[in-house]
């Protein structure tokens, strides 16, 4: 499954041995219960690196 945020395109998909998701993008990994949990945890991983970046 593929979503976007703003240009950036992730990836999510099932983990192999283990209960759950994870999402790819931009250099970030993360996991989540469900594909959405995931995809709402990485929206907050690139906020937080882009604030990094400017500061």
């Amino acid at each position: 499954m593929q979503e976007k945020i703003g240009h950036l395109k992730v990836d999510i998909f099932k983990i192999k041995n283990r209960a759950g998701f994870a999402a790819v993008c931009f250099e970030h990994l993360t996991e989540g219960k469900t594909p959405k949990e995931a995809y709402d945890r990485m929206v907050k991983a690139i906020r937080r690196s882009i604030r990094k970046q400017k500061g």
